[in-house]
């Protein structure tokens, strides 16, 4: 009789499964009594300039920028009586308090002046129209002196002026309001500025410090604020001779 290789029950033996020594590798755990291990980070010892040079450059200028501006802005924010002054050449006349500058009355007839041309003083009560007003021959300095008093820059020259010189004054004044030209005799010098009370005279109408004088005087050296330079004597003629006492009036 043949015998199988079986159990006592008549089965074969069932084969018992390998249990694996290791389960599945899984996420670390924290060893200890529950502490987590932590990798320490290494820092560095040295600091990076770079960053901080170009910071501190641009913080520089800032501060150049900006100190500049305030600088400029206190510079410029002087009166308009520090500006004419500040031109090289001026002469300042109502600084030096002379009566016979400084008196505004109105007269008939030819009056004497202090200067050549003249910077203030006692004027025929008609003024000189100054709307831009270009004049050929000399006018009358009673009107015009009336013209100043309003706040018009008188430009004069000398006569016999070489006609490139005459035309490059000519272009600063023609058609601008509170300007007017005009040739002057006995000029000594080629070219003469005048508003109330100061004179700016010149050899050459090339000169930077014509346009300053008239950007910093015009208007701003009126005596009578907001008076008119329209409606005023147009011609060359000189003024009639006086037919009766002076008014010794002032104003416009």
């Amino acid at each position: 009789m043949k015998v199988d290789k079986t159990s006592g029950q008549g089965k074969p033996p069932v084969a018992k499964k390998t249990v694996a020594s290791s389960k599945k590798a899984g996420p670390s755990r924290p060893t200890g009594k529950g502490k987590k291990v932590v990798t320490p980070v290494k820092v560095s010892g040295g600091r990076n300039w770079g960053p901080i040079a170009v910071a501190g450059v641009v913080v520089l200028l800032a501060v150049g920028i900006i100190g500049y501006g305030v600088f400029a802005s206190v510079k410029g924010g002087g009166s308009w009586e520090d500006k004419v002054n500040a031109i090289e050449g001026v002469t300042d006349y109502r600084a030096q308090k002379n009566a016979l500058i400084d008196s505004r009355n109105h007269k008939d007839g030819t009056l004497t002046y202090v200067t050549n041309p003249p910077v203030g003083g006692d004027h025929n009560p008609t003024w000189q129209n100054c709307m831009g007003d270009v004049y050929t021959e000399p006018i009358a300095n009673e009107h015009a002196v009336h013209s100043l008093e309003h706040g018009a820059v008188w430009v004069t020259y000398k006569q016999g002026l070489a006609a490139d010189q005459v035309a490059k004054l000519q272009a600063k004044v023609q058609g601008k309001d509170y300007m007017l030209m005009s040739p002057i005799a006995n000029l000594d010098k080629n070219v003469s500025l005048q508003v109330w009370g100061y004179q700016l005279k010149l050899d050459n109408a090339d000169d930077s410090r014509i346009d300053a004088f008239i950007k910093s005087a015009r208007l701003n050296a009126s005596m009578e604020p907001g008076a008119a330079c329209s409606g005023g004597n147009t011609t060359s003629d000189p003024v009639a001779a006086a037919t009766d006492a002076t008014t010794g009036a002032t104003g416009s």
